[in-house]
């Protein structure tokens, strides 16, 4: 079985045919990625997911600009943190947090469409395992190891043509799973402010002099033109 299940997950790495979303398919793709954003008890589930890209995208970020990351911790309150050191550029590691979903999420629903979604399944397998190596907390490996296993199971028990309607969904949640995070972002520098601290936006102004409202709506433009990617990829594929 174990075979098997290896087999399964090597196969993942192929190409399958484009998809195309029929106009009643679209419609349940979007209750399903709104739904996992908005009832509470979904949120709780895919909201750490969301987490683990949002944090992923600051080491990216860093690790591009020259920076070491040191660790990587998650929470099951949906928080988490991502240290990085040296030389690199501090302010384009601090950025790409929020708007990373959006951006992985439109990568998705492009992947999926040209046929790739499978393959980025797997591929966002073997991501998340070497994320291991950075995870500084406890609450962080069991969030970490639960995302594993469900992409894990999706790639080795699902149909590989239904994959990619998966990956598609993940896509379109991710993207709105950006926007909710972002608005509560908004919600900390508006109406609970002792959390601003906490705030990629706060800590951008403080090391920049640029105001924290300047910082929400570049969070704000990227996930809007990841969102409008994404659509129009839809849209063609409908």
């Amino acid at each position: 079985m174990v075979q098997e299940w290896w087999t399964d997950f090597i196969n993942g790495f192929t190409r399958t045919g484009p998809i195309t979303v029929p106009g009643y398919e679209l419609v349940w793709l979007l209750v399903g990625a709104a739904a996992l954003c908005v009832v509470p008890v979904l949120w709780r589930l895919f909201g750490r997911f969301v987490t683990i890209v949002h944090e992923l995208g600051h080491a990216f970020a860093g690790l591009a600009t020259g920076m070491r990351v040191t660790g990587i911790t998650l929470r099951m309150d949906q928080g988490g943190t991502t240290l990085g050191m040296g030389r690199g550029r501090a302010v384009w590691f601090g950025f790409w947090g929020y708007p990373a979903p959006a951006v992985v999420g439109a990568a998705l629903v492009w992947a999926s469409s040209q046929g790739w979604g499978r393959a980025a399944l797997s591929a966002a397998v073997v991501l998340l395992v070497l994320t291991f190596l950075f995870i500084r907390n406890v609450q962080g490996v069991f969030i970490l190891l639960g995302a594993i296993i469900v992409v894990g199971a999706i790639v080795v028990a699902v149909p590989p043509d239904f994959q990619g309607q998966l990956t598609l969904g993940a896509g379109v949640a991710l993207v709105l799973g950006a926007a909710r995070d972002w608005w509560n972002l908004v919600s900390v520098h508006t109406s609970r402010r002792r959390e601003l601290a906490s705030s990629d936006a706060f800590i951008l102004s403080r090391k920049t002099g640029v105001p924290a409202a300047l910082w929400l709506f570049a969070f704000a433009v990227v996930i809007s033109l990841s969102g409008a990617a994404a659509w129009l990829v839809l849209r063609v594929a409908a």
